[in-house]
């Protein structure tokens, strides 16, 4: 089984144009993202998908292969799609670009999922929610079957509409990495976004909406996402 990783990395953000390129301890973004992925033990080769050309001559720079997507692309999802669709794999593995301590702790359960169960649709990652998410919209809930498969993933409290917030094992808090068998990521990329999608503002509901069994794995510790440039300087003071 051949997995790679795939790292979308644009420059237009929104709430941090260039964002990749910004430096964190002297390096850019991109290159922590790189490095880290690099220490997985199962992908078999990792690709930078862009639609900027000074990204993508930082990725050679630091002699990852690149992949020129269009500007188009209207989620990292769907420039992981194109940016494969010439690439002989059987599985990718969606390492998002604004993560720079993600490394094979993260990415390697994901690609084992799939080596353990060949005909997986999806794989994602969570870690205990703790209770000051509980309320907190942008940390997305998820909560799973008796497989460890996702049931439902929403920015609100999940399934505690009755209940107290005493049982935190219940709901599980979401990482945003994500592995896809290659024909089902064609699927999920072809098909129209569905309603509970659009409500949530959550793209992998659509998996759930198309039938996907998607595996959740509990990780002991979350990510450290940078969003803006207040969050960059803030993951500057941690590593100290």
């Amino acid at each position: 089984m051949k997995i790679i990783g795939v790292i979308p990395a644009r420059f237009a953000s929104t709430r941090f144009p260039g964002k990749p390129l910004e430096k964190l301890k002297g390096k850019p973004i991109l290159q922590w993202v790189v490095e880290g992925a690099r220490k997985s033990q199962l992908l078999s080769d990792l690709y930078v998908a862009t639609d900027n050309q000074q990204i993508a001559e930082v990725a050679k720079s630091i002699g990852v292969n690149v992949a020129m997507t269009s500007p188009d692309c209207a989620t990292g999802t769907d420039r992981i799609f194109e940016a494969i669709k010439n690439i002989e794999v059987d599985v990718v593995i969606n390492i998002q670009g604004d993560e720079p301590l993600i490394d094979q702790s993260y990415i390697d359960p994901l690609a084992q999922a799939f080596l353990d169960e060949p005909r997986l649709d999806m794989a994602t990652l969570a870690h205990g929610l703790a209770i000051e998410d509980f309320d907190n919209k942008n940390a997305v809930k998820v909560i799973t079957n008796i497989h460890q498969e996702a049931i439902y993933f929403s920015r609100f409290p999940i399934p505690y509409s009755r209940a107290e917030f005493n049982q935190p094992s219940v709901a599980l808090k979401h990482i945003g990495l994500y592995g896809y068998s290659r024909a089902f990521l064609q699927k999920f990329c072809t098909a129209e976004p569905a309603l509970i999608e659009k409500y949530e503002s959550l793209e992998q509901l659509r998996a759930l909406y198309l039938g996907a069994r998607i595996k959740v794995l509990q990780v002991q510790k979350p990510t450290y996402g940078v969003d803006t440039p207040e969050d960059l300087q803030k993951l500057e003071a941690l590593l100290g």
